[in-house]
């Protein structure tokens, strides 16, 4: 059995953890060996051990932890790694460095559409073997800071087409009694942090709500920015049509139960998965032109899109939505269609497992005896 190690030292729990926790689990159903390394205190580490996932506590204090990477190499020979698979800033220095150390290959995951500045960046240049985008666009912003295009891989989240179906009339009806939700349901899955717009979707319920005052806004999701999105809320006489539900494991139930959903970001976004997730459950969506949303979200399509910042297009988006059902529908039924023939969990996990042993096939790895 072949082993990757993913590394991941941020301590949040938004898309990019969660989506590498479902991949983990999607590797095991393939028969790869799966380890988790994340500092102590990290939510993810705790999902992990949660869900039964192979995890080591390894303290990432900074870029240049050389304690950190002794210990990541350690575990590496130790355990018989055979790919290590780098997420966020930190661990992409100290796990790149102890993947060299360990004589492993090494991937790099950019997962947002940040530009990667030209000089400086041996992370992507010279600590990985090869760099997986979450998008097109992505992809394009590290090739043009210098990494050769064939190194670069362009890889979206997958879906869980069968966990996330197409809703059938009532299947909402559970969330929507329990949460106390009415007829024109706007919903959004994200972490609270300052780039996915929240205020924005405040402001376009706002609005929404002089031509629809039965419009609510269901908030899913956790993080360091929620206490202020509640206070903006309150502040714009919103208390009681917004339902923060904070971090759910029944996303599907969730999406089922919205008519339309929003996602506002407004500075950096690859492909979200929680819009994937959305067109495979079949609603409607709004979504800002920002990073990689272009790539999925095509106006009229798939979608409807809106310029990022800008509520007034978002609010007027959205009430074309509530007022044109059959429209709407038309654009859910395209959507699902793409994400069956493009972004299916099982397509994403091949290409990346493919990766992997394109990698370990250039250096010659060879699965290892444990």
């Amino acid at each position: 059995m072949r082993l990757v190690l993913h590394t991941e030292s941020s301590c949040g729990l938004g898309g990019q953890e969660l989506r590498t926790l479902k991949e983990a689990r999607w590797l095991r159903q393939c028969g790869w060996g799966v380890l988790l390394a994340a500092p102590p205190g990290s939510p993810m580490l705790a999902r992990a051990c949660e869900e039964g996932l192979d995890a080591a506590v390894v303290p990432m204090r900074g870029s240049w932890d050389l304690g950190a990477v002794w210990s990541l190499a350690r575990l590496v020979r130790a355990r018989g790694v055979d790919v290590v698979h780098t997420h966020s800033s930190i661990d992409a220095w100290v796990g790149g460095m102890a993947a060299r150390l360990a004589g492993r290959p090494v991937l790099r995951t950019r997962h947002v559409s940040i530009a990667v500045r030209r000089r400086g960046n041996l992370v992507y240049t010279r600590l990985a073997d090869r760099i997986i985008t979450s998008g097109e666009v992505i992809r394009g912003l590290v090739v043009a800071a210098g990494v050769p295009a064939e190194r670069v891989v362009a890889i979206p989240a997958g879906v869980d087409l069968e966990e996330f179906a197409w809703r059938e009339p009532g299947d909402g009806d559970a969330v929507r009694k329990e949460l106390d939700l009415g007829p024109a349901v706007v919903g959004s899955v994200a972490m609270f942090r300052g780039s996915k717009g929240h205020v924005d979707l405040l402001d376009a319920l706002s609005a929404l709500r002089r031509d629809v005052p039965t419009a609510r806004l269901l908030l899913v999701g956790d993080g360091i920015r929620r206490a202020f999105i509640e206070e903006e809320a309150r502040r714009r006489g919103l208390a009681d049509a917004v339902v923060f539900t904070g971090f759910r494991g029944d996303v599907p139930a969730l999406l089922a139960a919205m008519d339309c959903f929003a996602l506002a970001s407004t500075r950096t976004e690859g492909v979200p998965q929680s819009l994937l997730q959305a067109f495979a459950s079949g609603v409607p969506v709004v979504a800002t032109a920002i990073g990689g949303i272009p790539e999925v979200v095509r106006d009229g399509q798939t979608g409807r899109l809106v310029p990022p910042g800008d509520p007034g297009a978002l609010a007027a988006a959205i009430a074309g939505v509530l007022a044109d059902r059959a429209g709407a529908t038309a654009r859910a039924i395209a959507a699902r269609q793409l994400v069956e023939a493009r972004y299916s969990h099982r397509a994403s996990i091949a290409r990346l497992v493919s990766v992997y042993e394109e990698v370990m096939g250039a250096r010659g790895t060879a699965p290892r005896a444990r």
